[in-house]
C-alpha cells in the first residue's frame, strides 16, 4: 500500500501566528523544510546563503516563543533573514530575492510589518531594539525589542555603545548573540543547556534578585564582595562576565540548532522580570547543506547554483574585477616600498586585499567591522611616516565621516582612501550603493578625489596615491569587471588636478568623471551621426578640478554636459560653481549636469539601474538635444 501523502508543514505556515499553533514536536520537521526551501530559493536567485542556514532553528524558535510582530525583531545586517522572510508571509515571493521589483536581500520596513527596522550595515540592531523597548516602556504598552547580532558585528563599537545604555530598557530588551565562528569557544552540550535553563528560569532570577537586594543592605565592602562573588561564579561557569559588566543578565552558551534547548531558554527569557538579557547561542554557518559546510566561506554569498551538487553558475570570463586590479597593483607597489600598508574593515577579499595580505602580511591589517577605527588608525600610521591605504566600500566609509574630517583632513595627513563599490551596485540595492562619496569628500579642504574611468586608470591612480604625500587622497572605482583595456606594465604618476581629452570636437562637450566614460563615448558617436561635433573629456579629478581644461571647454563649445555616478553635490555642482564664479555662463553657454537621482534606487541589474538613473548614452544624447532645442527634423529651433 502506498504511503499517504502528507502536506509539508511549511505549507501550513503563512505567518508566525500559524507557527505558534504547531506542537513543539513538529518544529524539527518544520525547521528541516525551512532549510530546504531556503537552499532551493537561493539556488534560483543567488544571494547570501550560509548565514541564513545557520539561523534556521533560531528563526523558528524566536517566532514560536515571542509575539512577533508586536515583539519587535531586529536582525543585524540582514544577511541571515531569508528564513525569516519565508515564515513571515513572503514565501510566495522568495524567488524574487535581490531582483528588480522583488524582495530585498535585507530587512526592509516597507516590505513587511515583520521587518520593523531596515538593515544592511552591521551593528545597528541593539541600538534599534533598545529604541523599540524603551518606547514601549514609556508608553506602557506590551512588546519587547529583540536584537539578533552575530559575533562579527560585535566587533563594532556601536554595539557596545548600545549595550552601555541598555539597562534603562529593563526586561523589555533581549539580545541574542549568534556566535557562528566559535570566537568565544564556549562549551556546548547537555550540561551547558541545563545550566542555561536553570539560570534563565524565573525561580533562579527571583532568588538572585532577592540576594542582590539583601546585599545592598550590607556595609559597602561586603556588598561589593557579594556582587563580585556572584558575577565571578557565573562568569566562570558561562563566560558572561563582560556582558554582566555592561548591565546584561547573561544566559548561555546554548546550541543554536537544538530546538529542545532553544525553546525553554527563550521561554524563560520571555517571561523574565529581570533584564536586559543576553542569550548566547552557538550556530554553524551553512548548517545542513554539505557544500556550504565544506566551503571556506560557508557559501556566505553565492551565484545561482545547482542544489544537488552545490556547483555555482560561473559568470562568463571577462576583464579583471576592479577590486583585484587594485589589490594586485598595491601589492606590487608594496614590493618596492616598505612604507605602504593596507587596512580593511572585515573585507579582505571584497576589497582585493587578500593578495596583499598573502604577500605582505606584516603590513596588512583587518580591523574588523570598525570603519571609524580603520580611518583613525590609518591617520596614526600616516603621521608616523607610513603610506597607509584604507580600502573601504563607499557605503561603509560613510560610517567614518567624522574621522575623515577630524583625524585626517584637518591635520592634512596623507591617508590614501581606496573607495570600492562606487556608484550603483546592482542586487544589493540602496543600502550598498556608493552614491555620495564625491559629494562628501570633495567638499573637504585638503582632500584630493580621483575617479577611475577604467582598470588601466585605476592602476595609474593607485600609483599616484602611493606617491602623494602632500595630504589625503582618494580614488573611487566601481563594483564588477573592468571594460577590457590593457593594463599598463609601468604605472604613470598622474599630475594632480589634470584631466585628459579622449575625443575632440567643437560644438558639444561631455565632461565625464569615472566609468560613465564608456557611455559618454557612445553618446558622442550618436551625436556625431546627427552632425554634432563632440568633445569627450575624462576629468579624472573631482577635486582639484582641471580648471584650465574646463574653462577652455566651456568657452569654446555651445553645450557642455557633466556626467557622474554620484548624487547631487558632486562634480556637476563643483563645475557649476567654478563657471558661475568666473562668469563662464554669462554668454549663453548651455551647461547641464547629469548625476544620480535624488532617491534611493532599489536592487536591479546595474545596467537597468543606470538606465533608471538616466546616465546611459541615450539619456546623455537626449540631454544635449534638449539643451539645443533640437527638433524632429534635426535642426535647432530658433527662439526669439
Amino acid at each position: 500500500m502506498a504511503e499517504p501523502l502528507h502536506t509539508p508543514l511549511l505549507d501550513t505556515v503563512q505567518t508566525p501566528a500559524d507557527l505558534r499553533k504547531l506542537p513543539p514536536a513538529d518544529l524539527r520537521q518544520l525547521a528541516d523544510e525551512l532549510r530546504q526551501e531556503t537552499i532551493s530559493a537561493v539556488g534560483t536567485t543567488g544571494g547570501h546563503l550560509g548565514s541564513g542556514l545557520g539561523v534556521v532553528e533560531l528563526t523558528v524558535a524566536i517566532h514560536y516563543v515571542f509575539d512577533t510582530p508586536a515583539d519587535r525583531l531586529v536582525w543585524d545586517v540582514g544577511h541571515q533573514c531569508y528564513p525569516h522572510k519565508i515564515l513571515t508571509g513572503r514565501r510566495d515571493r522568495i524567488r524574487t530575492l535581490r531582483q528588480g521589483g522583488g524582495l530585498s536581500g535585507f530587512t526592509k520596513r516597507s516590505e513587511s510589518e515583520y521587518d520593523p527596522f531596515g538593515a544592511a550595515h552591521s551593528s545597528t540592531s541593539i541600538s534599534a531594539a533598545l529604541g523599540f523597548a524603551v518606547a514601549n516602556k514609556i508608553a506602557g504598552t506590551p512588546g519587547k525589542g529583540i536584537a539578533v547580532i552575530g559575533d562579527g558585528a560585535m566587533s563594532a563599537g556601536m554595539a557596545y555603545e548600545a549595550m552601555n545604555n541598555a539597562e534603562q530598557a529593563g526586561n523589555r530588551l533581549v539580545v541574542i548573540l549568534n556566535d557562528n565562528d566559535m570566537s568565544i569557544a564556549p562549551p556546548v552540550g547537555g550540561l551547558s543547556a541545563y545550566l542555561s535553563r536553570i539560570v534563565s528560569s524565573r525561580e533562579f532570577l527571583g532568588i538572585r534578585e532577592a540576594f542582590k537586594k539583601l546585599a545592598r543592605k550590607l556595609p559597602r565592602p561586603l556588598h561589593t564582595a557579594a556582587r563580585k562573588t556572584d558575577e565571578f561564579a557565573r562568569g566562570m561557569a558561562t563566560g558572561g562576565t563582560l556582558f554582566e559588566e555592561l548591565g546584561f543578565y547573561y544566559v548561555g552558551p546554548i546550541d543554536g540548532h537544538n530546538l529542545d534547548h532553544l525553546i525553554p531558554v527563550l521561554e524563560n527569557v520571555r517571561d523574565a522580570e529581570e533584564g536586559p538579557i543576553l542569550v548566547h547561542v552557538v550556530t554553524k554557518k551553512g548548517k545542513g547543506y554539505a557544500p556550504a559546510e565544506a566551503a571556506a566561506d560557508k557559501y556566505h554569498g553565492v551565484q545561482k547554483f545547482d542544489v544537488i551538487t552545490g556547483t555555482q553558475v560561473k559568470a562568463p570570463a571577462g576583464p579583471p574585477q576592479y577590486q583585484n586590479v587594485f589589490g594586485h597593483t598595491l601589492s606590487a607597489l608594496a614590493d618596492k616600498d616598505d612604507r605602504i600598508c593596507a587596512i580593511t574593515a572585515a573585507m579582505p577579499s571584497g576589497t582585493g586585499l587578500d593578495r596583499f595580505a598573502k604577500d605582505h602580511g606584516d603590513r596588512f591589517f583587518d580591523v574588523g567591522i570598525a570603519e571609524q577605527h580603520a580611518v583613525t588608525f590609518a591617520a596614526g600610521l600616516a603621521a608616523q611616516g607610513m603610506r597607509p591605504f584604507c580600502a573601504i566600500y563607499s557605503t561603509f566609509l560613510q560610517r567614518a565621516y567624522d574621522q575623515v574630517v577630524h583625524d585626517v583632513c584637518i591635520q592634512n595627513l596623507p591617508v590614501r582612501f581606496a573607495i570600492d563599490r562606487a556608484g550603483l551596485v546592482g542586487a544589493d540595492g540602496a543600502t550598498h550603493a556608493g552614491s555620495f562619496d564625491v559629494t562628501y569628500l570633495a567638499t573637504l579642504p585638503n582632500m584630493v578625489v580621483m575617479a577611475a574611468a577604467d582598470e588601466a586608470e585605476l592602476v595609474h591612480m593607485t600609483y599616484t596615491a602611493a606617491e602623494y604625500d602632500a595630504g589625503p587622497i582618494a580614488v573611487r572605482y566601481p563594483r564588477g569587471n573592468g571594460v577590457g583595456v590593457a593594463l599598463p606594465e609601468i604605472p604613470q604618476k598622474l599630475e594632480i588636478g589634470k584631466g585628459r581629452l579622449v575625443r575632440e570636437g567643437h560644438k558639444v562637450a561631455i565632461l565625464s568623471l569615472g566609468t560613465r566614460l564608456e557611455e559618454a563615448l557612445k553618446a558622442a558617436d550618436a551625436l556625431e551621426a546627427k552632425g554634432l561635433s563632440t568633445t569627450v573629456a575624462d576629468l579624472r579629478f573631482a577635486k582639484p578640478l582641471d580648471e584650465a581644461m574646463i574653462r577652455r571647454l566651456l568657452t569654446s563649445h555651445e553645450v557642455a554636459v557633466t556626467v557622474e555616478e554620484n548624487a547631487v553635490g558632486g562634480l556637476g555642482a563643483h563645475v557649476l560653481t567654478f563657471a558661475s564664479d568666473n562668469g563662464l555662463i554669462d554668454g549663453g553657454l548651455k551647461l547641464r549636469t547629469m548625476r544620480l537621482p535624488d532617491s534611493f534606487q532599489d536592487q536591479n541589474a546595474p545596467a537597468k539601474q543606470y538606465d533608471e538613473a538616466g546616465l546611459n548614452a541615450p539619456q546623455i544624447v537626449d540631454t544635449v538635444l534638449s539643451a539645443l532645442r533640437w527638433n524632429d527634423s534635426g535642426v535647432a529651433e530658433v527662439r526669439a
